[in-house]
């Protein structure tokens, strides 16, 4: 079967990994002129650590990652007011928890994929035309191909999900705040392996001490409006306007900001759908079920979603309806659980007032308190999701 995946990153590259291993053939279209590099760094743990391992990349992913030791709240004059050893992560998942650029993840994957995979960079899909025993798919730049399948890992903002199932406005929850993150060289200070935060009301700044003396600068704020700036530069006059008078490092922060080339900014919303799949197209990752930068594993989970959705294509000889529907039944309500934790760390990116901002920090500081922490983080940590494997039979297992 010819199948045809939108977006070359997490989701798409690793789905086109477990096809190709499954005996399909899959084809990656991706809008952008070469593979992705750049993004915030990400927590790594779960199930999609599992599905890593299954791939042979964890040795690779550790490799690529940092064992960040601490995260530190700070008030404006950089003094600790809260925060936890990050170790309480690995303890939680018996180690396998790593943070790593978003990039990076993405550079493994695709390392991953031989041949076998055909790889169309700078183009996308433009329109799909169903002819019943297949797909009529036009691109923006070359000439139109038939495929079996249509898989959308093309992001929050999918294209092949407007295509198919209508507006993003229909799917979106915008959850009423925005992220950005830019890196810059030659930043100081520097805390090796210290994720420094500090939080005022309605917005957090954080920076953290990148290999190659590059440091990367995360913001996270509360903003009602969904709409975003059209260019860098008005991103840049945003994030300027929230944080001119925000204390600690930010004047020198926007400084950095000021000389960086480039800068990665989106609002933070969810997607919500009631199917994954319609005909021969189906979604996978954030494109179907994006559960937010809250989250903190839209990356891992995006590797769950593709090993289930190549799986389930085995597992029903390519039946597509059959393996759409039990694709979406393994996952529902895994998804749907993580998308409702996320919504409860919204007032810790973005405090509600100075109550809310004092409250979070003492938590943060009774994290380091075993039971605290577990009672806190722990059932979010734990993946209740067994992967079958598919190669080896147990698929039907639930």
């Amino acid at each position: 079967m010819r199948i045809l995946i939108s977006g070359a990153g997490i989701a798409g590259t690793c789905l086109a990994y477990w096809l190709h291993r499954h005996g399909f053939e899959p084809t990656i279209v991706e809008r952008a002129p070469r593979l992705r590099t750049g993004g915030y760094v990400i927590d790594f743990w779960g199930a999609g650590f599992e599905v890593a391992d299954r791939m042979g990349l964890v040795p690779r992913v550790l490799e690529s990652g940092y064992k960040i030791e601490e995260l530190r709240q700070v008030d404006r004059r950089g003094r600790r007011v809260g925060g936890f050893p990050v170790d309480v992560f690995a303890r939680m998942t018996n180690g396998r928890y790593t943070s790593l650029p978003r990039g990076a993840l993405a550079s493994c994957l695709y390392e991953t994929l031989d041949d076998g995979v055909e790889t169309m960079f700078g183009d996308q899909v433009v329109g799909i035309d169903d002819a019943g025993s297949a797909l009529t798919v036009r691109f923006q730049r070359s000439p139109a191909r038939a495929f079996d399948l249509v898989i959308g890992a093309d992001g929050l903002h999918s294209q092949t999900r407007r295509l198919v199932f209508g507006e993003e406005a229909q799917f979106e929850r915008f959850l009423g705040l925005k992220v950005a993150a830019f890196e810059a060289g030659g930043y100081r200070p520097r805390d090796e392996l210290v994720y420094v935060v500090h939080r005022e009301v309605g917005q957090q700044v954080g920076r953290f001490s990148m290999r190659g003396d590059r440091t990367l600068f995360l913001f996270a704020f509360a903003d009602d409006d969904p709409a975003l700036p059209a260019d860098l530069d008005g991103q840049k006059t945003l994030l300027r306007d929230k944080y001119a008078h925000c204390g600690w490092e930010c004047p020198r922060i926007l400084d950095a900001l000021e000389r960086a080339d480039g800068l990665y900014m989106d609002r933070v919303s969810q997607i919500q759908m009631q199917r994954w799949a319609a005909g021969r197209v189906a979604l996978v990752g954030d494109a179907a079920f994006c559960v937010s930068f809250l989250a903190g594993q839209g990356s891992a989970l995006a590797l769950v979603a593709a090993y289930v959705l190549a799986g389930e294509l085995k597992r029903a000889g390519g039946d597509h309806e059959v393996a759409f529907t039990r694709y979406q039944e393994r996952l529902r309500a895994f998804i749907a659980g993580k998308q409702r934790a996320a919504v409860k760390f919204t007032s810790f990116f973005a405090p509600r007032s100075r109550l809310g901002l004092f409250l979070g920090n003492q938590i943060t500081r009774l994290m380091a308190i075993p039971f605290v922490s577990e009672l806190a983080i722990g059932r979010d940590l734990r993946d209740a999701l067994e992967l079958p494997d598919y190669e080896n039979g147990d698929a039907d297992r639930r």
